[in-house]
């Protein structure tokens, strides 16, 4: 926390906000009226306070990642249900243990990149996922194995979820508006890596290639892990056949199996003029 009094001469809202637990306890300080504003819980979660919530959302992960320092991300979306090779006897369906090579995949990718990341003091290409488990877990777990930092930017579900064990804390981020949650995930990003996923893989997958195909944001390497699987629930050249798609747009991702292709092609990348 920085210390504004050393920037204006006006009292610290924090230091109200202390001296709040030290007035009176009368009929009149009990009253809803009479808390502070912004610290007011039952007022920042009135309907009429949305537009300041999600201000307030988008500045604290923006705030809390200018003061690390961080330049760049690498993003990486895949599936919760992606267990690790050595618990794939847990997964739910065959499918879903065969395709636990990936979660190695992931975890490989990031150890590589995050080494990368370090040497400048982990400004650049940081690791971020959406900070859960699978494909997401083994991402953050590669990170930190590589001894360096990651971003975890989790979200409010009905049914429970927490951020899993290797993001690290001071960048464990938590979202209630998933649309904010999608923009911390883009503005840095340097590369997208997509791993076999159900409908929120599919979501930011679809969502991140609008963005590019419409240039409202630069291209970067766009990889989409597994060719089988991506081409077995997607017929990506009847949408260009059909003309729904433009036979361009289906340059603006690349299929890898590895981690070390993936590190190949961002390595080779060239941005397109």
């Amino acid at each position: 926390m920085t210390d504004d009094s050393r920037s204006h001469p006006f009292r610290d809202s924090t230091q109200d906000v202390a001296a709040s637990h030290r007035i009176p306890d009368t009929p009149q300080t009990r009253a809803p009226a009479y808390r502070l504003a912004f610290a007011d819980p039952d007022f920042m979660t009135r309907e009429e306070l949305r537009p300041v919530r999600l201000q307030l959302e988008l500045l604290k992960p923006q705030m809390v990642m200018d003061e690390r320092g961080i330049k760049s991300t690498i993003v990486l979306f895949g599936g919760a249900r992606i267990p690790a090779p050595d618990r794939k006897d847990t997964a739910k369906t065959p499918a879903l243990a065969e395709l636990s090579r990936y979660y190695d995949e992931a975890r490989q990718f990031a150890r590589a990149m995050t080494e990368r990341s370090m040497e400048s003091y982990g400004r650049e290409n940081v690791i971020v996922t959406g900070g859960g488990p699978g494909v997401m877990e083994a991402g953050n777990r590669g990170a930190h194995e590589a001894g360096g930092q990651s971003i975890g930017l989790n979200i409010v579900l009905p049914h429970e979820q927490a951020p899993n064990a290797y993001v690290t804390p001071d960048l464990s981020f938590n979202f209630h508006y998933f649309a904010i949650r999608k923009m911390h995930f883009l503005m840095r990003a340097r590369a997208v890596c997509i791993f076999p996923g159900g409908f929120g893989t599919l979501d930011e997958m679809f969502e991140s290639l609008t963005l590019i195909q419409t240039g409202r944001m630069k291209r970067v390497p766009f990889l989409l892990f597994g060719r089988a699987f991506w081409e077995t629930i997607i017929n990506w050249q009847a949408l260009a056949d059909a003309g729904t798609i433009s036979p361009e747009d289906l340059t603006l991702f690349r299929f890898v199996e590895t981690a070390a292709e993936a590190l190949e092609v961002i390595d080779s990348w060239e941005e397109p003029c």
